[in-house]
């Protein structure tokens, strides 16, 4: 069951899906470099309020091969007693065998996180995590796309329940990959999907990035919300880009109709572009193609 209110001392921060970027996502409008690293900031100060460790689920990064710089503030920013597992973004063509070239790689170097031996992108669940501090609690930490209900037609992974149910060995699984957030119990055992730290695609207007407080004792979490931005996630790109295709789908259904077999394509798209006034923009992306 989720509490709304504890009092006592979590023993871990539950998070996962970073996904830290130099880049803006499409998507949104606002401060993008204020929203990803307040977010960072508002878990080590949860971190430091509550003295525990962080386990994060894997991609911290949205490209294996971030910059230097970005490279550099994650070293500053980045919670201590930080551990964590490849995901498929931190991994050069998903290959688990390129991991040292990667960014997270670095980081590890550094000694600001500790990369766990278990479970990473594309592997079985392997050994329990047992950490000192929480005495006889065994913990799956897995990047595997993981729901409550499908999220689109022939997704793989699976369902919450059906992972507890199949890995009766682990008291608590944390997984990632999937960016909704949820969690789940069967038989006393838990799973959660902390979901991912920021908002990155079009279609979370109304997600409300958390992370999750968990507590051994009693395998109970807490989730907390992360302050930000309103009014900044804009679906504009994706209404732009219909808009531009129905006009693409429009100009070739009339072409299929004003066809000169006698004359050359060039000659059929001059005489087409005059008797119906096609935009300039559309006609420089067709005469683009026919270079190529």
């Amino acid at each position: 069951m989720e509490r709304t209110k504890i009092n006592r001392k979590p023993d871990a921060i539950l998070t996962s899906d970073w996904h830290l970027r130099e880049d803006t996502p499409t998507c949104f409008t606002g401060d993008w470099y204020k929203e990803q690293w307040e977010s960072v900031y508002f878990v080590n100060r949860l971190q430091n309020k509550h003295d525990c460790i962080v386990l994060h689920a894997g991609d911290l990064f949205d490209h294996w091969k971030p910059s230097p710089a970005l490279i550099t503030q994650t070293l500053q920013h980045l919670p201590n007693r930080f551990y964590t597992i490849y995901g498929q973004h931190d991994l050069p063509q998903h290959n688990w065998e390129l991991r040292y070239k990667t960014g997270l790689r670095t980081i590890e170097e550094a000694g600001r996180l500790k990369v766990l031996k278990y479970t990473h992108w594309g592997e079985k669940p392997g050994l329990a995590l047992e950490f000192s501090s929480i005495i006889g609690v065994k913990i799956l930490v897995w990047h595997h796309l993981t729901y409550l209900k499908k999220p689109f037609p022939g997704a793989s992974g699976g369902m919450a329940r059906g992972i507890l149910k199949k890995y009766p060995q682990f008291d608590l699984i944390v997984t990632g990959d999937n960016h909704t957030s949820f969690t789940t119990v069967y038989e006393g055992r838990r799973l959660v999907n902390p979901g991912n730290l920021t908002r990155q695609t079009a279609d979370q207007i109304d997600f409300k990035p958390n992370v999750w407080l968990w507590y051994a004792d009693t395998n109970d979490v807490e989730r907390v919300y992360l302050p930000i931005q309103k009014g900044v996630i804009s679906r504009e790109h994706i209404e732009r880009k219909q808009k531009h295709d129905k006009r693409i789908d429009a100009f070739i259904s009339k072409l299929d109709n004003d066809w000169n077999a006698e004359l050359s394509f060039k000659d059929n798209l001059e005489i087409f572009k005059k008797e119906n006034k096609v935009e300039k923009a559309i006609m420089e992306i067709i005469y683009e193609s026919l270079e190529r």
